[in-house]
């Protein structure tokens, strides 16, 4: 790291993590949804096609020239943000920061050979010091991880299919392809919030500013605890009707909802994973080669298996019986043409059934 980032260290003392592997942060549902999205029929041929066509330099260019770039000699706090964000997650690079005229409150990350952060004034206007430093580095986080190219695509794809929408058919497979990377791109946004927590530092800061894109600048007037209790009454209220317009609403947007995100990022700051992250242990880059494919998988089924079995919802709670109650079905077939029927009397006298389960796994 050279002098000039060393100055940007935070004024409070932050913890560095050098060589931190996006692995580290990134939520299973993250992984398995761009696994998803790589499988998807036309996929390849489509990425390959618009890696070539994107208008990358155009978008460039549009920025630098109606739009404030971020430096020492404008925005010069979050210029600071920003390199303090990738001294802490050792971005070796710090991408280019604009600050672009939009009342709403938003931030992105995109670009397909280097990434460009754009944040709106409406956002900037919104958070405070730590609440905007959770943000930047939920950006930075998107570029380690390398979302941007997704990004990039998803808001092409999405400006084509309006384009193409009065031709019949004409967006049936553009809309395919964006619908599962509207998927991958929610499940992405819980992986950034955790960088942006693991360059904040400040869990109350990340939830004050999530709190603050629901609810507007009237802090006086909200409650952290309140705003949770929100997300456990929207997870377990209602009933299967509920749940179907659950999924309904989510599928057009590209960000989870807010009390969601505000509720997985408490789970994860209270989890063993984040302080290990915390304690220096955590995969670093260095290893990204060796990671194993069929490893990602099996993580992301055991969290899926595990959002299910604790889920409130009603649909998941279904799921779960269900999938339970196929659990037991195999098992007692497995046991009837086995022989191993726990001394129900099958008439083998040898004394097996006792241990019909004890192999389990």
């Amino acid at each position: 790291m050279t002098e000039s980032n060393q100055e940007n260290v935070p004024s409070r003392q932050r913890k560095r993590f050098p060589g931190i592997s996006s692995r580290a942060y990134e939520h299973p549902a993250d992984r398995s949804a761009l696994i998803a999205l790589r499988k998807l029929t036309g996929f390849d041929t489509v990425f390959k096609a618009l890696s070539g066509l994107l208008p990358e330099r155009s978008l460039r260019l549009l920025f630098l020239s109606d739009s404030v770039r971020v430096g020492e000699r404008q925005f010069a706090h979050l210029h600071s943000m920003l390199r303090d964000a990738c001294y802490i997650l050792d971005l070796e690079k710090v991408p280019a920061m604009y600050v672009t005229q939009d009342p709403r409150p938003n931030a992105m990350c995109i670009g397909l050979d280097e990434p460009i952060i754009v944040v709106t004034t409406g956002l900037v206007e919104l958070l405070d010091e730590e609440e905007m430093r959770a943000v930047v580095g939920h950006e930075v986080g998107h570029a380690l991880s390398g979302h941007s190219v997704y990004r990039t695509v998803l808001l092409f794809l999405t400006n084509l299919a309006l384009k193409v929408a009065w031709i019949p058919l004409g967006n049936v497979a553009i809309m395919a392809i964006v619908t599962a990377l509207r998927e991958w791109f929610r499940k992405s946004e819980l992986s950034a919030d955790r960088a942006g927590l693991l360059v904040g530092q400040d869990l109350q800061a990340s939830m004050r500013g999530l709190m603050k894109i629901a609810g507007g600048n009237h802090l006086h007037e909200m409650n952290v605890d309140a705003f949770l209790e929100q997300a456990e009454e929207y997870e377990a209220g209602g009933d299967l009707r509920d749940s179907v317009l659950k999924i309904l609403n989510v599928l057009p947007r590209s960000h989870p909802f807010t009390t969601v995100r505000a509720a997985e990022l408490k789970k994860w700051a209270e989890s063993r994973d984040y302080q290990r992250i915390m304690d220096g242990h955590y995969p670093r880059r260095s290893e990204d080669r060796d990671t194993s494919v069929t490893d990602s998988l099996r993580e992301s089924a055991s969290h899926y298996a595990d959002t299910v079995r604790t889920s409130k919802d009603p649909l998941m709670k279904l799921v779960g019986d269900i999938a339970g109650g196929a659990g037991d079905l195999g098992g007692k077939l497995r046991d009837k043409f086995t022989g191993n029927s726990g001394g129900s009397g099958n008439g083998n006298g040898n004394g097996s059934g006792g241990t019909g389960d004890g192999t389990a796994s």
